[in-house]
């Protein structure tokens, strides 16, 4: 056996020059913007990608991944270039170190069998037809593809999927794929993963003093949808809510809790609370504490960083209020027990291949450890 195991992610710009292709290939996705494709969708994308570029490439300077140099993975431009770039997603480092971590941690856990972990990026570089060459070559008898967005959306893993498929279909138009396929849908419930949200917190709340502490709430915050998904049956919204719950039900400590949704893009209604008129409810009602839970992110980038810990703030103090304590939990990124609860997905969609005896779990194998370029 030949384990391929593809973790698929949104991706992000590494360049200021591609930030705008990069919007465009985000808007061109039928699964999110819902406009039949075609020429509408093109046109649609081409307009919305331009006039949004320059202002995102702006967030992106604020919170630049890879300041001292690539972190990301071989196909990026900056790396085959030696470019230190100042507008890099910090999605694509993160992602190529769960991507390392996680190959490392399955060479202890099954010695005898060979696993390469990939990247697959939705919208920027690495794409599955890249990845699907590559496994080509490296004669993968068995893939298992990992979507890194817990909580299933037809927006998210749906797509990935698709996407996915498509370019299987290209380049086996005879049906004949030349390996075993195996799905992860979703894994919102996976205990380890569930520690590892718990974990992150609490190094947030260590930071804290007691009384801090006690008066921080906690807010939730998810990446939103349009009802039009929600109505037409996407479980996300669902299973975000479960998450919430069983993070909070495994905790011995129980501070306030609420749920509320951002990044919403487009006319359309999207599911509520806004995170920031959440926010600003709870400021208006003299809560000033705040501990920030991204969720539905597992890997950190301009979601997290930038619209929860610059842009929320920012627009709060424009609005003339003061925080006591802010603080965004950081992200799961390589987190020892997030990449322990992808190997358990992993190990799970191949139990009937593989004996149950021949893999040595461990939990001090992984190891959380910045990659640098």
């Amino acid at each position: 056996m030949k384990i391929g195991v593809v973790l698929m992610n949104l991706g992000g710009p590494t360049h200021e020059d591609n930030v705008r292709i990069f919007l465009k290939n985000l808007f061109s996705d039928e699964d999110i913007i819902k406009l039949g494709g075609g020429v509408t969708q093109k046109l649609f994308s081409n307009v919305i990608s331009k006039f949004r570029a320059p202002n995102v490439a702006k967030d992106y300077k604020e919170i630049n991944g890879c300041p001292k140099g690539c972190t990301g993975n071989k196909y990026c431009f900056n790396r085959q270039n030696k470019v230190v770039s100042d507008c890099c997603s910090p999605i694509n480092g993160l992602t190529e170190s769960q991507r390392r971590t996680l190959e490392k941690y399955f060479k202890q856990i099954l010695p005898d069998q060979q696993v390469n972990v990939y990247t697959c990026m939705r919208y920027w570089l690495p794409f599955a037809d890249q990845i699907i060459d590559e496994m080509v070559d490296d004669g993968i008898t068995h893939t298992v593809l990992m979507p890194l967005y817990p909580q299933f959306s037809w927006t998210t893993t749906g797509s990935s999927f698709r996407d996915w498929e498509n370019v299987i279909k290209e380049k086996f138009p005879d049906g004949k794929k030349p390996w075993k396929e195996f799905h992860v849908k979703n894994y919102y419930l996976n205990e380890s993963y569930l520690k590892s949200i718990n974990d992150r917190i609490d190094e947030a709340l260590a930071g804290m003093d007691e009384d801090t502490r006690k008066q921080t709430h906690f807010i939730f915050s998810a990446h939103g949808t349009p009802l039009l998904e929600v109505r037409s049956g996407d479980p996300y919204t669902v299973e975000i809510k479960e998450t919430m719950e069983a993070v909070m039900a495994r905790r011995k400590e129980k501070n306030p809790y609420w749920l509320g949704f951002q990044s919403k893009v487009g006319p359309q209604k999207w599911t509520q609370p806004n995170t920031e008129e959440l926010v600003e409810r709870h400021l208006e009602y003299g809560i000033k504490n705040f501990l920030m839970v991204p969720i539905a992110f597992v890997t950190d980038h301009i979601e997290t960083l930038y619209e929860l810990g610059v842009e929320l703030v920012e627009d709060m103090e424009e609005e003339g209020f003061t925080f006591d304590n802010y603080v965004v939990m950081k992200g799961l990124n390589d987190h020892p027990d997030f990449i322990k609860a992808l190997a358990e997905e992993t190990v799970n969609c191949l139990k009937h291949e593989i004996p149950a005896e021949s893999i040595l779990w461990n939990d001090e194998t992984v190891t959380e450890k910045k990659i640098t370029a």
